[in-house]
């Protein structure tokens, strides 16, 4: 077997039955993700049983930040160089509409669960494009130094934008979606107003003229790791990131770390294949996704990051942290206990808006 930037092997147990999806599939494939703790839970659940079943040579790139960009650059100059890329949802519905992306059929591309429900079944209301393949549920939200916000630590998502009572730099990804959403809950906006003011030239205005109130405080990132390593350094005294880096820095590096879980915006994470693939790679990536995103590939990603998994019948599987030892459960983003004020990500207004917003966005940070 051959495989590259992996680690030791995982065992490899209650394999998937092969699928082939034609006589010849490639010997070598690149999957990319995101980095990290994502990258590292996607290849120790799927990648490593995958390699090690097949022999195939996986390469593993973290571009998935730059994946629209880098695939419509790829299908313009006629080499698609990718094979499976991780993607948010509403990247996804991008990709898929300007043809970018190939359409899966969920009962014939995907496996079902193991009493026999269909994938489709399975994956339910998650299913948001025809193009996308979801793995997990996951979140953005806040963490925060505890040892940096006084005795009375932030509760709420507006307390990210009180200067007075919480002082100091916050770290804020470097692209407008959730930020825009964030500041115009906490300039008034009623939760089920916010896209429709969203949509609107005024609503982006005000928006932008919440964020300016903070603007000076703010580290921008661009890499999911970036805020979990600015809050171990003691540069931010909160930030927003992936639900998932905030339990690797608190659960695994032990950081003085919380969880701020108000208004965490919920969102989906998946595959898609791009569209332009030789038939032995689409071969093989369809065999891959076959694999990845069966019951319990879905359910053993879980035992390295809190991330919930997108299938149905993977949820009961869900069990203790494979290192760790600790009950998962409590860490996901959907316990009770954490989704008392959750937002909902509008996939669709994002597909639809994502170009214009950024380019004000980018507008507005360079002034």
């Amino acid at each position: 077997m051959k495989l590259r930037n992996l680690t030791a092997l995982a065992a490899t147990t209650a394999l998937c039955a092969p699928m082939a999806f034609a006589a010849d599939m490639a010997d070598e494939m690149t999957i990319v993700s995101w980095g990290g703790a994502y990258s590292n839970s996607q290849i120790k659940a799927y990648s490593e049983p995958y390699a090690e079943k097949t022999g195939v040579t996986i390469i593993n790139d973290e571009s998935s930040a730059e994946a629209v960009a880098k695939l419509r650059a790829m299908n313009e100059a006629g080499n698609v160089t990718w094979d499976v890329v991780d993607v948010v949802a509403a990247d996804a519905m991008r990709l898929c509409d300007e043809g970018l992306a190939m359409e899966i059929d969920p009962d014939e591309h995907l496996a079902a669960a193991p009493d026999g429900t269909s994938a489709e079944d399975d994956f339910g209301d998650l299913l948001v494009s025809d193009c996308f393949i979801p793995q997990i549920v996951y979140s953005t939200t806040f963490g925060y130094r505890t040892d940096l916000v006084g005795d009375t630590p932030p509760s709420k998502i507006c307390d990210v934008f009180d200067l007075e009572a919480y002082p100091g730099k916050r770290a804020l990804e470097k692209r407008p979606i959730n930020n825009m959403e964030w500041a115009l809950l906490c300039d008034g906006v009623a939760k089920d107003d916010v896209y429709d003011v969203l949509e609107t030239e005024e609503g982006q205005e005000q928006a932008l003229a919440k964020l300016d109130t903070i603007k000076d405080s703010v580290i921008w990132w661009s890499a999911g790791a970036d805020t979990p390593q600015l809050l171990a350094d003691g540069e931010v005294v909160m930030g927003s990131t992936y639900n998932g880096r905030l339990f690797s820095v608190i659960e695994e590096q032990d950081q003085p770390v919380a969880m701020l879980w108000d208004a965490q915006v919920f969102d989906l994470d998946g595959w898609i294949i791009p569209a332009g693939l030789s038939d032995e790679r689409k071969a093989r990536a369809l065999d891959y996704i076959y694999f990845a995103t069966d019951t319990q590939r879905l359910a053993d990603q879980a035992k390295y990051i809190s991330y919930g998994p997108a299938r149905a019948s993977s949820a009961p599987l869900v069990g203790k942290h494979a290192e760790l030892g600790i009950d998962m459960a409590p860490h996901m983003p959907t316990d009770p206990n954490n989704a008392q004020n959750t937002f909902l990500y509008n996939y669709e207004f994002w597909a639809d808006y994502r170009d214009d917003i950024d380019a004000k966005f980018q507008a507005w940070l360079a002034k």
